[in-house]
């Protein structure tokens, strides 16, 4: 049996603000729907990801907009990422290189820390 993690909600406080900040980094907005009044969800998919952010409005996030700092995303080029990041106007940390990885770390306009990992060639 597999299991799958496809959504991880991501508290922000403008749920504008957050849309237009991930699409201007190079996720695919999927959904933004309103159903009823009060409640607004935002699902959002990073490029290549089979799993998805959300946010939006009335959907009883526990955290607060900022706390978020668990993310880790694999990407195939830590320089790369980290270029693209600081093109489209990003504050990133510059490529911190381990033995477990290279990674990146940056912000959204909220607080909300990500962290983008190249794994290490282990020579398989």
């Amino acid at each position: 049996m597999d299991w799958k993690i496809e959504l991880i909600f991501v508290p922000v406080a403008d749920v504008d603000r957050a849309k237009d900040f991930y699409v201007k980094i190079g996720f695919t907005a999927d959904h933004d729907q309103t159903p009823v009044e009060g409640l607004r969800f935002v699902q959002m998919t990073p490029p290549g990801s089979a799993c998805s952010i959300a946010f939006g409005t009335g959907l009883g996030i526990a955290l607060e907009p900022g706390q978020q700092n668990t993310i880790q995303v694999v990407v195939p080029d830590a320089d790369e990422a980290l270029a693209h990041l600081r093109g489209v106007g990003v504050e990133a940390s510059g490529v911190d290189d381990q033995d477990w990885g290279r990674f990146v770390t940056f912000d959204d306009p909220d607080g909300n820390t990500w962290t983008l990992q190249e794994l290490p060639d282990y020579g398989g």
